[in-house]
């Protein structure tokens, strides 16, 4: 049985999901391959009590890497953008 909490994996911190999280209230997430855009926001309003406003998703293709003559890929993934209502965010570092 899916949980809220094996959707959202982890947030995704970068200089660009932090531009979005300040000018947009969009906060970025890593989630399942088979996690939907419902799942995703029913998990978000359970966890955070915000209200979603949108919910993009994209799955990342894994990189090929090589290792001397050998070469491999990397997996594929999903990441998750949400959008939430104006007047409301998502810290993860508060205290810090």
């Amino acid at each position: 049985m899916k949980n809220h909490f094996d959707v959202l994996l982890e947030p995704i911190i970068t200089e660009k999901s932090n531009i979005q999280k300040e000018e947009a209230q969009q906060v970025t997430f890593r989630v399942p391959l088979w996690a939907t855009k419902i799942e995703v926001r029913k998990a978000v309003e359970k966890i955070f009590n915000k209200k979603v406003v949108e919910v993009k998703t994209v799955t990342v293709r894994g990189k090929t890497k090589r290792v001397g003559r050998s070469s491999g890929k990397l997996p594929d993934w999903k990441k998750a953008i949400v959008r939430l209502k104006p007047g409301e965010r998502i810290d993860f570092f508060e205290g810090v």
